[in-house]
């Protein structure tokens, strides 16, 4: 008896440990890129505090499509400080895009709600994004609309809430967000569209030019009567 104990504990000590199944593994390579992921957009919005963005991922995206495409591509920014932009663009933008720019933290619950029932009701499909999470979307992810996108969208804008002011938050923006083909950023799209600063804007341009923030490829400030007026009207009623 002693010796058959003996015996099977030495096996059971040299028997080969157990690999973790493949769907362990793989959920582990899952949280591992994951994590990293998070951990490397924070370490960048953290340096945003001080520096401006060289490129992000919509740009990127702009880049590789022109690849595949026929037509010249040409990149066309110049990063402007908050103060430099008229102010009725500033106030324009957040009226068409996010009304309660400075009461949420990243994501307007309330929007999305009112975005849903407004599908449910009337067939339309109201963009619910806030601004914080257009800028997330720009710097880090694309252009395609997918569940993937939106539940990675969700905590980057809650992040990038956290890490920046709202007022570098509304910078970027206007800095990055296309306005056009390969024109990127407020002072761009100025003069792209009117050839003159965007200091310089009247408060019907930046009317305009906010309309066109929707599909930027598509509309055209000189187009958007219906929408700008709309767009005013609402600055009037935010107090702008």
């Amino acid at each position: 008896m002693p010796e058959s104990t003996a015996q099977i504990g030495h096996h059971s000590q040299g028997r080969a440990p157990r690999r973790p199944s493949r769907t362990i593994t793989a959920v582990r390579w899952i949280a591992t890129i994951i994590v990293g992921y998070f951990a490397f957009c924070t370490i960048l919005l953290l340096a945003m505090i001080w520096i401006d963005p060289p490129t992000t991922g919509v740009q990127i995206q702009r880049r590789v499509e022109s690849w595949f495409s026929d037509g010249a591509y040409s990149k066309r920014q110049t990063f402007l400080s908050i103060q430099d932009i008229d102010r009725d663009l500033k106030w324009a933008v957040i009226a068409a895009e996010d009304g309660r720019f400075y009461e949420h933290h990243g994501v307007d619950w309330e929007a999305v709600e009112k975005a849903v029932e407004e599908r449910e009701t009337r067939g339309r499909i109201r963009g619910g994004s806030t601004i914080t999470q257009q800028l997330a979307k720009n710097l880090f992810l694309t252009t395609h609309s997918n569940w993937l996108r939106k539940a990675v969208e969700l905590p980057l804008a809650y992040l990038t809430d956290v890490i920046l002011r709202k007022e570098r938050i509304l910078e970027i923006y206007l800095n990055i967000v296309e306005w056009g083909p390969g024109v990127y950023g407020a002072e761009e799209a100025s003069r792209y569209h009117y050839r003159r600063s965007a200091s310089q804007l009247s408060r019907d341009q930046a009317a305009r030019l906010a309309a066109c923030l929707p599909d930027p490829l598509r509309r055209r400030p000189e187009r958007m009567h219906s929408m700008s007026r709309s767009i005013m009207t609402r600055m009037r009623q935010l107090g702008y």
